[in-house]
């Protein structure tokens, strides 16, 4: 269990939780063995992450690979379907199938549209914190360590929504509505941490997501008693963000809400570095 666990970038505990068990059921499907259409709620499997991983690298754009069916993926099922000639029904069956198993030979290993798109805003820059949306959200325990960060992001300008929410998905839905530039999400662990996720899957990672958490990771550096690890994950909340999220989890409490002050002014610097970075 703590071997699937690790592989699928979950939290490697042991425990078939309801996130540990829904990846199971997801990494049963294989692309082919069903049809694949938008349907409410979303198809996810995957075979959908095979599907959007295919289709991405084709030119397609499904946006990131998170083995969610959603619009954006149909619409690009849809286009693919159309340049190859088929009919443009949106259904993924065994003809579009072989038609993606025969295209893959020239599509290479490359990272795909989507990477690309958010390397590429990553290059130029977003600008400034104050030109920035960002949602903050927290879990328990360190609602003082989010206030603090979002009263210092505000004193910069930018437009900032505040989080007090327990489900991962509610949080991450909120983010999505409010179209936020950045997620920055605060958990607590009863066990000595300072981990710093952010989304990764074996064919797609986030590469604001990563950028960003290795920036606040750094800054964590001069904080005494923190030693920051960062970790590419596929925890919901970063899975069904559609804008670069960093998930940080530090424990035990006291510890963490000790260095509130210190972590959110390193959030503060590393943010207006990300948001203004051009590599």
């Amino acid at each position: 269990m703590r071997a699937f666990q690790s592989v699928r970038g979950l939290r490697s505990d042991g425990r078939c939780d309801e996130q540990t068990w829904t990846a199971l059921v997801e990494a049963s499907w294989n692309l082919g063995d069903r049809l694949l259409f938008l349907t409410s709620p979303n198809l996810r499997g995957d075979d959908v992450a095979d599907l959007q991983s295919r289709l991405t690298r084709l030119g397609f754009d499904c946006g990131r690979v998170d083995g969610i069916l959603g619009p954006r993926t149909a619409r690009a099922l849809e286009e693919f379907q159309s340049n190859c000639g088929t009919s443009a029904d949106g259904v993924c069956g065994p003809d579009t199938v072989r038609t993606l198993t025969i295209m893959r030979s020239q599509s290479g290993a490359g990272p795909g549209i989507a990477a690309v798109r958010e390397r590429e805003r990553l290059r130029t820059g977003l600008g400034s914190v104050a030109q920035c949306r960002i949602v903050v959200g927290q879990y328990g325990g360190l609602s003082a360590l989010t206030r603090t960060l979002s009263r210092e992001l505000r004193t910069r300008g930018a437009t900032v929504m505040s989080l007090d929410e327990p489900d991962a998905v509610a949080q991450a839905t909120a983010a999505n509505h409010f179209a936020a530039d950045a997620y920055l999400g605060f958990e607590t662990h009863t066990e000595a941490c300072a981990l710093v996720q952010f989304y990764s899957v074996p064919t797609f990672e986030s590469a604001g997501g990563r950028s960003l958490a290795e920036l606040i990771a750094a800054r964590f550096d001069h904080l005494d008693d923190l030693v920051p690890e960062v970790r590419g994950m596929r925890l919901q909340v970063l899975r069904e963000t559609r804008m670069p999220a960093v998930h940080c989890v530090f424990g035990p409490v006291r510890a963490a809400i000790d260095a509130g002050p210190g972590i959110a002014t390193a959030i503060v610097s590393a943010l207006e570095q990300w948001v203004s970075r051009s590599s």
